[in-house]
């Protein structure tokens, strides 16, 4: 029963963490893709769109290689720590989120442009505003993308190394399990990260159904 707690706190524990380092990724993408003019947004934006669907393996890879010890970053020391999982999971998440919150500004700065430049607003001094209006939206995306950070496998399991304690989280624990054989343990923790995901997600619905 210790391990099985272990792997649900770990696992909130850097889904929320990667979750609040993509959504200051995400919403400042979203805003400069939104409210700015360069050569190359409509490429940015059509690159961010599609990244919303990752390969998580690949992912999982690409960080492997960069936090190995030889790699890059291999002098950091990130290779199969919950700190490498909370870099993966962010990854996949940042696109998502930014994509949600860019259509949001991007909708609202098209509404409302005229009155807020009848008021001296520039686009840089109408972020805020816009981040206000589209609070719902923005609350939206990323409950998306914190859904996508709690429920990944693949990134998780090639960087952290599903290590007993240490970065074994509910699904690699599940994986695990699963080939083990322990379909009591597998089912607890898959009931477990059910529960918590139709949770986020009655709240995503929530938050969206209702108008400003």
């Amino acid at each position: 029963m210790g391990s099985l707690w272990e792997a649900v706190s770990l696992s909130l524990w850097v889904s929320l963490s990667a979750t609040l380092i993509a959504a200051m990724l995400g919403i400042t993408l979203a805003a400069t893709l939104a409210l700015s003019e360069f050569r190359l947004r409509r490429a940015c934006v059509l690159a961010v769109n599609a990244m919303m669907g990752l390969p998580p393996v690949v992912i999982g890879l690409c960080l492997y290689l960069l936090l190995s010890h030889s790699g890059p970053l291999g002098w950091l020391g990130l290779l199969f720590t919950p700190m490498a999982m909370v870099l993966a999971q962010a990854v996949l998440a940042t696109p998502i989120i930014a994509a949600l919150v860019h259509r949001a500004l991007e909708q609202r700065w098209a509404e409302f442009s005229g009155p807020l430049r009848v008021f001296g607003a520039t686009r840089l001094r109408a972020i805020p505003t816009l981040l206000a209006m589209s609070r719902r939206a923005i609350a939206t995306a990323i409950l998306a993308g914190f859904g996508r950070c709690l429920s990944e496998v693949g990134a998780v399991l090639i960087v952290g190394g599903n290590i007993a304690g240490h970065t074994r989280s509910m699904t690699t624990s599940i994986v695990l399990d699963t080939s083990m054989g322990d379909f009591t343990s597998a089912l607890a923790l898959g009931f477990i990260l059910i529960g918590i995901s139709l949770a986020v997600s009655a709240v995503g619905i929530s938050l969206g159904g209702h108008r400003l």
